[in-house]
């Protein structure tokens, strides 16, 4: 008789509901003199966030059922559990905010009926990446929220409102956090808003150039942390030299403000900056229309210049860098003052 009495097993769509409701409790500061029966509630929600990522990611005995994924996917969306999620994330312990912040890593990959339904949410409730973006203001949350939203800015419309929000400022203060950890998070996050989306990203930078250029070289290139200017003179590199940032390219290169920074990183005693900051420093030799003044700077400076590529050799045998060099140095060689 008692098999008769067992309770149906639960689904995706019964276990979003479960944990939106106690997300709803977890969000209405009940009485604290319900200590007790709000511990239990919580224990509860961690549990529940468990079995949604088992869900969503299999265990060891089992992958992902994509039918119970899309169940889960949709109803994750309707009625607002993804919010709730992630406006009580500081409320739970860490474990259930690591479960959380992988639940909403993957929902933004989940298809249902080959749309990802994810995108289409977040373009409506767009505020939520300002709690996102703003989570790396409390050590706590940082690297939760950090890891979000990377996932979030997948999606191209999503990371359009970031870049073209005021938060894009924040993050030349963030990557130089003292928390190393959020430091370092940070950057892959601002790395990833300025490298993922390609026709984006030169709109932005075409855009906001004056700013976000004065921001990156007085901030981040001549930042007093190694670690800052090392990560920056890379990501540049990696802008600079992107097909898509053409324009900006030559504009960054006919800048001799721009050239004096590129040079004192050339100067640098760490190899890998040089290294890295004579991959931008060549874009103002090749350019084949130098203004004036970038050719009076390269001219005044040749002699040391000449010195100094002539002992500079990356640590492993590259053949590109060794040609990139020589036609540096050809370049710089057979240069002529020219008046202004």
């Amino acid at each position: 008789m008692k098999g008769l009495f067992k309770s149906k097993p639960k689904t995706p769509v019964d276990i979003v509901r479960q944990t939106r409701d106690l997300l709803i409790f977890a969000d209405s500061n009940p009485d604290t003199r319900e200590k007790t029966k709000r511990e239990e509630k919580f224990a509860t929600l961690s549990k529940l966030l468990r079995e949604l990522k088992q869900i969503l990611y299999g265990n060891s005995e089992a992958e992902p059922v994509s039918e119970a994924c899309a169940q889960l996917t949709q109803e994750f969306f309707k009625d607002n559990t993804f919010r709730l999620l992630i406006v009580c994330l500081p409320k739970l312990n860490l474990e259930a905010r690591k479960d959380a912040t992988q639940i909403v890593a993957n929902l933004q990959r989940q298809q249902v009926q080959s749309r990802l339904i994810a995108c289409d949410y977040l373009e409506a409730n767009i505020d939520l990446m300002d709690i996102l973006v703003s989570g790396y203001e409390d050590p706590d949350m940082a690297l939760h929220y950090g890891a979000m939203l990377r996932e979030c800015i997948r999606h191209q419309s999503v990371a359009r409102y970031v870049l073209e929000s005021e938060h894009m400022k924040k993050f030349f203060d963030y990557i130089q956090l003292p928390n190393f950890d959020i430091a370092a998070d940070a950057a892959a996050t601002f790395k990833e808003l300025l490298t993922r989306h390609k026709s984006t990203v030169a709109e932005f930078l075409s855009k906001n150039y004056d700013w976000f250029f004065a921001e990156y070289n007085s901030k981040l290139l001549e930042s007093p942390n190694y670690i800052t200017r090392r990560q920056a003179i890379k990501l540049l590199g990696d802008i600079l030299l992107d097909r898509s940032n053409s324009a900006v390219m030559t504009r960054y290169a006919s800048s001799r403000d721009n050239l004096r920074i590129l040079m004192n990183l050339l100067r640098e005693s760490s190899k890998s900056i040089q290294i890295e900051a004579f991959h931008v420093f060549k874009l103002f030799a090749a350019n084949q229309n130098k203004p004036a003044d970038i050719i009076g700077i390269l001219v005044e400076n040749r002699s040391k210049l000449l010195r100094l590529f002539a002992e500079f050799k990356p640590d492993k045998e590259d053949e590109q860098f060794e040609a990139d060099k020589a036609q540096v140095v050809r370049e710089i060689a057979g240069l002529e003052p020219r008046e202004n």
